[in-house]
């Protein structure tokens, strides 16, 4: 993998970030991030990032940021001209944080394909404990910002992710990778970013069976 160009996923969250780390450390070279926003482009999907917060992450990067905007319906056409763009400019592999879910693995792989992008998954099949143990030993600092109550209880929104964090959603029974939609992440800092993002997590707000902690930059 040493020196081949790629585009990065990039949700805004942990296993994004993971990705991209691993992928660097396999020699790969970020040429591009692709974020997919909701269709109105103030929020990205999933993770309901604003776009300045994206941007101020990627900035730090020091990548160049494509953002596309879209539907579920409309999704898998908007991410195809997402990768015939990356592809015109000569990247040829793309990298995401899938770990385990087959059938999306699948999707991606058969998806980058018709834009003759190869799909690179560097956390597939890692153990979902593993991948926060990781995270964290790598230096990453991610807060949790959306949470499903039907799945765990929504008092962990707005909370970093630490290893006590990690301990006691364990010990509950709850995924501490969130790999089942449990929860979403923001990472804000780590050994990818030139610097570490200024956010500001404000108090929750109940959509349904989410709660979300709204994210913006601290103001200067």
């Amino acid at each position: 993998m040493e020196n081949v160009h790629f585009v990065a996923s990039w949700s805004g969250g942990k296993d994004s970030a993971l990705a991209y780390y691993r992928a660097l450390k396999l020699g790969m070279v970020p040429k591009k991030i692709v974020t997919m926003f909701e269709e109105d482009d103030e929020i990205s999907k999933s993770h309901a990032i604003p776009l300045d917060v994206v941007k101020a992450q990627v900035d730090r990067l020091g990548v160049p940021l494509l953002t596309k905007s879209a539907s579920w319906g409309s999704y898998e056409g908007q991410f195809i001209d997402a990768m015939d763009a990356c592809r015109a400019e000569g990247i040829t592999h793309g990298v995401f944080g899938d770990i385990d879910l087959q059938d999306h693995l699948e999707w991606v792989q058969k998806t980058c394909a018709k834009s003759d992008i190869i799909a690179v998954h560097p956390l597939w099949n890692m153990s979902r404990l593993s991948v926060v143990e990781e995270l964290l030993e790598a230096g990453f600092e991610s807060w949790i910002i959306v949470v499903n109550t039907t799945m765990m209880p929504a008092s962990y929104v707005g909370k970093r992710l630490t290893k006590e964090i990690v301990e006691e959603l364990e010990a509950a029974g709850i995924d501490a990778c969130g790999e089942n939609g449990e929860f979403h992440t923001i990472v804000v800092d780590g050994p990818i970013f030139s610097e570490r993002v200024p956010i500001t997590i404000s108090s929750p707000i109940e959509r349904g069976q989410y709660v979300f902690s709204p994210v913006s930059l601290e103001e200067k």
